[in-house]
């Protein structure tokens, strides 16, 4: 395979050799781990005046290991690119596996599955979990076996997964990033690469490269409502059922146990039949209004007894970007959980031996930070369905903006189309953005940001990551539409 050299001036080329003890930039095709604790004379790098040692040199770098890193690392390294992909948790699958956001919702798109969806979905069957209820187009996993069946992805196709390791800053040379600096168990290390894929979610490694952002909705500047979500067991899921569905006639759920999913969130167009049980709860004062605005739980595929929950939706004067509000968002979080969970046990049929059974590792952001890239998408794109002659994927999920705007669908049959461009920036040649953060408005976002979707724009940025490197070039340079249609994941429609 072609190595990737960057375009340097005489001056650039200096300031990269003080920054790379090694002074090589390219990984040649192969990484090649360096000794961690950096003896004399091994590889380092200078990092706010020492020197710190480099526990990789590679081809291309992946930072996050949810839904849109993982897909950008395996099909990278599948395209050949020696990968590292850089995780701070000790499990792939993001949102998916550790921050229980269950299950993936559908894009409403027909045949929108990329070849690495439809491999995921796959998988889940070889392990005993069947996708598909076949009702609803709900994506209903397991996280467990989520987590394993990333890990198994990452081992086959080469990926050097790094875990327990939090993105902390970038080196650069010119307008190009150089290396990546992590905090790891030992402490800091850097990653040099020719290509950086930004999976963070929070768009962390692009804003720290240069990359032009923005965050929250730009009319009131704050950002979506964050949830606290977290299981609980020893439901008796049968007397759910009958409670609910039977009982009370609730039809919101299509499918029948084990695929069950009650669900409720008031001041909304749609009235359902749960908002009464909650908004009894607020007259007792066992929940306040904000405990009682959103409940959702939905059944685990191999996991008897269990419901995830997908709630509380923390109120929208916490922010997704604010380190501080964000810490007291968790703590308030957990009090509203608890409030709920002794909520449903005390009153709910099925639940009366129910109890917490797991919290999220993390919270549920469904929007923070975008970037601005090369291509800026708007709700005019989503209403237009427009189609792009670089689109990597397609969707049709609603306009889900909590707290702010909740639209019609489309028409069925309807999509819209997510261009390469919105990937990639001006500013950053060899870097490409893959997942919720990419360049597009928050309206917008609040579309593109489901599972599925960001799973299919990490698919792309990993085939393009492997292209550039292949053919000597940026990756902000690469032009989807250019690639053979057989390597590409997606061809657009239109």
């Amino acid at each position: 395979m072609k190595s990737f050299s960057l375009p340097v001036s005489r001056r650039d080329f200096v300031k990269m050799a003080g920054l790379a003890a090694a002074g090589a930039l390219v990984g040649g095709g192969t990484v090649r781990p360096a000794s961690a604790s950096a003896p004399a004379g091994g590889d380092t790098m200078e990092y706010a005046g020492r020197q710190i040692p480099v526990l990789y040199d590679t081809d291309v770098c992946v930072a996050g290991g949810g839904p849109a890193g993982t897909a950008a690392a395996i099909l990278a390294a599948r395209g050949g690119a020696a990968t590292v992909l850089v995780e701070r948790g000790v499990a792939l699958g993001g949102l998916a596996v550790l921050g229980c956001v269950y299950p993936f919702m559908d894009t409403l798109a027909p045949d929108s599955d990329t070849p690495y969806v439809a491999e995921v979905k796959k998988r889940l069957r070889d392990h005993g979990i069947e996708p598909h209820d076949g009702v609803t187009g709900q994506t209903w996993h397991n996280p467990e076996i989520l987590a394993l069946i990333y890990d198994e992805m990452c081992e086959e196709a080469g990926v050097n997964v790094l875990y327990q390791a939090v993105l902390v800053d970038v080196l650069k040379s010119g307008s190009s990033i150089l290396a990546c600096v992590v905090q790891t168990i030992e402490g800091l290390a850097a990653i040099r690469a020719n290509i950086f894929v930004d999976g963070t979610g929070d768009a962390f490694l692009s804003r720290a490269a240069g990359v032009p952002y923005e965050k929250g909705y730009e009319k009131t500047g704050k950002n979506q409502p964050l949830s606290f979500r977290f299981e609980m067991g020893g439901i008796d899921i049968e007397r759910l059922y009958q409670y609910d569905a039977v009982e009370l006639k609730d039809d919101w759920c299509k499918s029948k146990p084990p695929y069950f999913e009650i669900a409720e969130a008031m001041h909304r167009n749609q009235r359902y039949v749960l908002e009464e049980f909650m908004a009894k709860g607020v007259e007792s004062g066992e929940l306040t209004q904000e405990e009682a605005e959103y409940m959702q739980a939905y059944t685990i595929i191999g996991k008897d007894g269990v419901m995830r929950m997908n709630c509380p939706e923390i109120p929208v004067r916490f922010s997704a970007t604010d380190p501080v509000s964000y810490s007291k968002a968790v703590t308030f979080g957990r009090k509203m959980m608890r409030h709920i969970a002794d909520y449903m046990v005390r009153h709910m049929p099925g639940f009366e031996r129910a109890y917490i059974s797991r919290e999220a590792t993390m919270l549920g952001a469904r929007e923070s930070w975008r970037i601005r890239g090369k291509y800026y998408l708007v709700e005019d794109d989503y209403h237009k369905e427009r189609r792009f002659p670089d689109a990597v994927c397609r969707t049709a999920w609603f306009i889900d903006a909590h707290g702010e705007k909740v639209s019609d669908k489309l028409p069925k049959g309807a999509f819209y189309e997510i261009p390469y461009r919105s990937l990639i920036s001006d500013e950053v040649p060899n870097l490409l953005t893959a997942g919720r953060c990419i360049s597009a408005s928050f309206i917008l976002q609040a579309s593109m940001r489901i599972q599925p979707t960001c799973m299919s724009i990490g698919e792309a940025a990993g085939i393009a990551s492997a292209w550039a490197l292949a053919h000597g070039m940026a990756a902000n340079e690469v032009r989807w539409e250019e690639i053979p249609k057989e390597q590409r994941s997606y061809v657009t429609a239109g």
